[in-house]
C-alpha cells in the first residue's frame, strides 16, 4: 500500500469530502494534515483520527490567503518532515441565476474555488519540484464538464480548475519533477455545500435534486484514496464520479 506513511494535506476538511477522506486516508496509514477555517471541527476530527490510533495534526487555513497556505504547507514539514500529497479540496457553492447580480458570492467563489487553488499550488509546488515527487489533487465539480442555469459562476471556477489541473500535469511532465495530479468531478455529494445557496429558488431546486440522489462522501475519499495508491509512475489525472442514478 502505498497510502501507508504518505503525509496528506487535506483543505476544506471540516466537514463533507475533507472530513471523510481524511478519516479514510487515516485507517489506511497515512498521516493528516488538516486545513480549515473552522479550528474547533478540526480539532474533534483530529481527536477522533487519534482514539483510533491514527496520525492526524491541523491548522487553521483560510485558503484564500497566501500567506495561511504558505504557513499550511510549513506546518506540515515540521511535523512530519515532508509532504507527499495535497487535496485542494475547500470550495463554495452560492448558486443563483446571473440576473440577481450577486457579485459579493461571485467573488468569494472565485477567491475560494480558483484563488484557493492558486494558494495551494503555489505553496507546495517549491516543495514537490525540489523532492521531484508530490500529488495534487483537487475537488471540481460535473459543473466544471458542463453548464447549466444557475451555476454559471460556480461552474467557471470548476472548469478554471480543470484547466489548470491539466496544465499542471503537462509542465510537471515537460519539466521532469515527477508531479502526479488528480481531478475529481463530483455529481451529487453529502455535503454542506448547498448550505450556502441564498436565492431561494435555486435553494429550493438544488435541495430537491440532492434529497433524490446524493451519496455519501465515502465515494469521493475512495477515489483519492485510489489514486494515491497507485505506483509513482503512473498517474490517473481525471475522476468524473456521481449516483448511478442521478442523469447529470
Amino acid at each position: 500500500m502505498t497510502i501507508e506513511n504518505k503525509v496528506v494535506v487535506i483543505t476544506g476538511a471540516s466537514s463533507g469530502i475533507g472530513e471523510t477522506t481524511a478519516k479514510l486516508l487515516a485507517e489506511k496509514g497515512a498521516k493528516l494534515v488538516l486545513a480549515a477555517r473552522r479550528a474547533d471541527k478540526l480539532q474533534k476530527i483530529v481527536d477522533s483520527i487519534q482514539s483510533e490510533n491514527g496520525d492526524a495534526t491541523y491548522i487553521a487555513t483560510d485558503v484564500t490567503q497566501i500567506e495561511d497556505n504558505q504557513q499550511l504547507v510549513e506546518h506540515a514539514i515540521s511535523t512530519y518532515g515532508k509532504i507527499d500529497v495535497i487535496f485542494l479540496n475547500a470550495g463554495l457553492m452560492p448558486n443563483s441565476p446571473l440576473s440577481k447580480l450577486k457579485s459579493d458570492e461571485w467573488n468569494q467563489m472565485v477567491d475560494v474555488n480558483i484563488k484557493g487553488v492558486l494558494n495551494g499550488i503555489e505553496a507546495v509546488l517549491p516543495k514537490f519540484i525540489s523532492q521531484k515527487s508530490g500529488h495534487v489533487i483537487t475537488t471540481s465539480s460535473v459543473a466544471g464538464l458542463k453548464a447549466y442555469p444557475g451555476g454559471a459562476v460556480y461552474g467557471a471556477t470548476k472548469w478554471a480548475v480543470r484547466d489548470l489541473m491539466e496544465v499542471l500535469r503537462m509542465e510537471s511532465a515537460q519539466e521532469g519533477n515527477n508531479i502526479r495530479t488528480a481531478t475529481i468531478y463530483p455529481a451529487a455529494i453529502e455535503t454542506e455545500l448547498t448550505d450556502r445557496i441564498t436565492d431561494k429558488d435555486t435553494a429550493k431546486g438544488t435541495e430537491q435534486m440532492y434529497d433524490q440522489y446524493q451519496i455519501s462522501p465515502y465515494s469521493i475519499a475512495n477515489i483519492v484514496a485510489f489514486a494515491i495508491d497507485q505506483p509513482e509512475d503512473v498517474n490517473i489525472n481525471e475522476f468524473t464520479v456521481g449516483p448511478t442514478s442521478q442523469p447529470w
